[in-house]
This record gives C-alpha cells, sequence and structure tokens, in this order.
C-alpha cells in the first residue's frame, strides 16, 4: 500500500518521524511531503533517510538535472498512485486550506488532485482548535468523510494545558490502517440503533423535550453500516443527515419510538438504545392552543413507557447496550441500570461539562460491561467512542 505523509508546520512535525516508521513497520509505502513551515522544524533529510525516497518540499522542487516540467506537474502522478493521504500535523492553516480548497503548495495541490481516503490529525494551540474558524473546517472535512484523528489534551509547547496535542503515532497509524483495511466485523448483524429527544405534546404548539442533538447514537449507526451491518436507526427529530446506507425511521414521541423498535425488534441482533426518551408525557393535552392568562397554570405528567426495560425483558440471545446520562455517579448509575434493564453494557456519560455531552462532537464515557468490568474512555469524537462500543461488545460475544 501506498500512503501520502503530508507534514505541516508545527512543533508536532518530529512526531512524524515515528509515525512514517510505525506506518513502514506495517508494511506501509510512505511518500512524504512537507510544507515549506515544517522545514523550518524538520529538516527533508531526515525523512528521506527514513522512507528512502526522495522528500517533496514544493510544487518547483526538481533537483539539479530533473525535468522542472515533469516536478511542476508531480502532484498528479503522486495523487494517481497513493492509497491514502494522512496529513501530521494538520495546522489550522492546512485545515482552512483544504476546506476552502485553496491551493497554493504541493500538498494543498495534492489534496484537490487526490480522490482516495484522507485522515487527518490536527494539532495546534488549544484556543486555535477550539476557534470557530478552525471549528467550521473540521466539520467541512468531516462531512466530506475525512477521518479526523482528535487531538489529545495535554502540556502544549506554548505552555498551556488543554487539547491541540498531536495524537500518538502508533494511534495515527492504527487509524490509517483501518481506513486502509476496513473492517467488516458487523458483517451478518443488524443493528437497531435509537438516537435523538423524543418531543412530548404540552398542546399543538408546545412540548416537552430534552437538549439531545441525536449526534451520539448517528454516530453509532454510522460506524455499525461501516463495519458491514444492517442497520436501522429510528431517531427523533435531529438536524442531522441520515448515515450512508443506514435505514432511518423517524418518531417524534416516546410512544412513536417504543411501536417502532418492538416493530423491528424481532430482527435485530444487537440494539443499542442512545436515544434521549422523555421520561414523561403529558397526559391528555388539549386540542387547542392554551392561552395565557397571566397566572400558574398546572400540568399532569405521566411515565413514558420504559423501552430499555421492555428490550431487556425480552432480548433473548441479543445484546443490548443502554445509555447513562448523568450529572452525578456516572459509573453507579450505569451498573445500577446494567442490572435493572439486562443489559450487556450501559455507557455511562457525564452532562453538564462544557465541550462534551448534549449537543457536542466529543463525548467522555465509561463502559459497564456485563462482565463486570469498567472501560474508561477520556475525551474522544463521537464516532471514536461508537468504534470503542462495538470493539468490547463483540468481545462479549
Amino acid at each position: 500500500m501506498n500512503v501520502v505523509l503530508g507534514i505541516g508546520g508545527g512543533i508536532a512535525a518530529y512526531k512524524a518521524a515515528e509515525l512514517a516508521r510505525a506506518l513502514m513497520e506495517r508494511g506501509v509505502s510512505v511518500q512524504v511531503v512537507m510544507t515549506a513551515a515544517a522545514q523550518e522544524f524538520v529538516r527533508p533529510l531526515t525523512f528521506a533517510a527514513l522512507t528512502g525516497r526522495k522528500v517533496i518540499t514544493g510544487l518547483f522542487s526538481a533537483g539539479a538535472g530533473e525535468d522542472t516540467l515533469a516536478s511542476a506537474v508531480e502532484h498528479i502522478g503522486v495523487a494517481e498512485k497513493a492509497d491514502l493521504l494522512v496529513v501530521a500535523p494538520a495546522t489550522a492553516d492546512l485545515l482552512a486550506k483544504f476546506a476552502n480548497g485553496l491551493a497554493d503548495d504541493f500538498l494543498s495541490t495534492l489534496y484537490l488532485a487526490f480522490a482516495g481516503p484522507v485522515v487527518l490529525a490536527p494539532a495546534m494551540n488549544t484556543r486555535m482548535w477550539r476557534h470557530a474558524a478552525t471549528r467550521r473546517s473540521v466539520e467541512t472535512l468531516g462531512e466530506r468523510g475525512h477521518t479526523i484523528v482528535d487531538p489529545e489534551e495535554g502540556l502544549l509547547a506554548c505552555g498551556t494545558v488543554g487539547p491541540g496535542r498531536l495524537a500518538e503515532p502508533e494511534r495515527i497509524a492504527e487509524v490509517v490502517m483501518r481506513v486502509l483495511h476496513p473492517r467488516r466485523d458487523l458483517e451478518g448483524q443488524t443493528v437497531l440503533v435509537t438516537a435523538g429527544p423524543t418531543l412530548e405534546p404540552i398542546d399543538p404548539v408546545r412540548f416537552l423535550s430534552n437538549r439531545s442533538s441525536g449526534k451520539m447514537g448517528y454516530a453509532i449507526a454510522e460506524e455499525a453500516a461501516e463495519r458491514g451491518a444492517r442497520v436501522v436507526l429510528i431517531s427523533g427529530p435531529v438536524n442531522l443527515a441520515a448515515p450512508a446506507g443506514v435505514t432511518v425511521v423517524p418518531v417524534q414521541t416516546a410512544a412513536e419510538m417504543r411501536t417502532a423498535v418492538l416493530d423491528r425488534l424481532v430482527d435485530a441482533t444487537i440494539v443499542v438504545k442512545a436515544a434521549a426518551v422523555a421520561d414523561y408525557y403529558v397526559a391528555d393535552p388539549p386540542a387547542q392552543k392554551m392561552k395565557k392568562t397571566g397566572g400558574a397554570i398546572s400540568l399532569t405528567l405521566e411515565p413514558t413507557a420504559d423501552i430499555l426495560a421492555e428490550i431487556g425483558q425480552r432480548k433473548g440471545d441479543r445484546l443490548l447496550v443502554g445509555f447513562a446520562a448523568e450529572t452525578g455517579d456516572v459509573a453507579a448509575e450505569a451498573r445500577r441500570k446494567l442490572a435493572a434493564k439486562h443489559c450487556d453494557m450501559v455507557v455511562g456519560n457525564r452532562v453538564g461539562v462544557d465541550g462534551t455531552g448534549f449537543g457536542a462532537d466529543d463525548n467522555e464515557v465509561v463502559l459497564v460491561l456485563g462482565s463486570g468490568q469498567a472501560v474508561e474512555i477520556p475525551r474522544a469524537s463521537k464516532k471514536a467512542i461508537a468504534g470503542r462500543i462495538f470493539d468490547e461488545l463483540l468481545k462479549l460475544r
């Protein structure tokens, strides 16, 4: 397999040498492309010695006696021969260029000429990583189908502590190999996933709901489909595009979600209940809009059906995953729910923490397993967490 390793200008560029070595140890041929800024941190000779190949340093980087015209169109030939492009570190500048189609050097021009899978490993100052412009770039590139290896938290070169440190080279190499050789370990499985909130009517124009965005459930559905499963996603109202290859069943209320789940349970071999289903609904909501009177009003709330418990009672040999969104002792509540609902795994996540949980792209969870083991997963993208959920779940089977 042929991989192009693009290196952006940042102090983390030195780690790209470890990544090149890790990829070569896995039998991958590595062609290094360095930006001008990257060469200020690490010399091209380092990578030439590691890979045994000329390092490409610019659009017009022909050496003595080489064809300058051939060098000018070299990005096309490199793009055609490569099986994957990985950029580490991917600076804020490179992310913005890629997202907006700017091409003023070899790496950004190569990106536009490359039609294969792309893996991006960002690294930068915490404030730069959290800036709205960078977040938009990352979102655009993710929607384009690229794999983002989120930076890790820790002490950065600038002296601050927070997210922005380049992911460990071994982790990036593992992601590259997974993209090059996609896992199909869920082939033959039918995965039923629930996602998003439910809306419980108060009257024809008002409702009770919660802050769930559906991002975790959609990431789980996408991961299952990528790993070969037939996936049915029962979704409350969200503002998310349907994952490729996934059958989406839209619902509004908890009652509708219960009906949709039980109707499709017979075919499911794995059920993941990631939806934030309302615990209560309004009994007998009026047919007409309630008028504001200036005085207090009372609503009679009835408990909704416990869908997870119902599935647990009839789960048979299915694998069942529940979720526990908590503000208190997450692990303890996950263990309680595991036993009470007859689950094989409960994913406990703390809500109310900035940057994670409801509405965020990241999460920080603990996977409590039927074996009694608890697997702590530090802050990571919801897609990465979806992968870990299935990794641990398949070990149980």
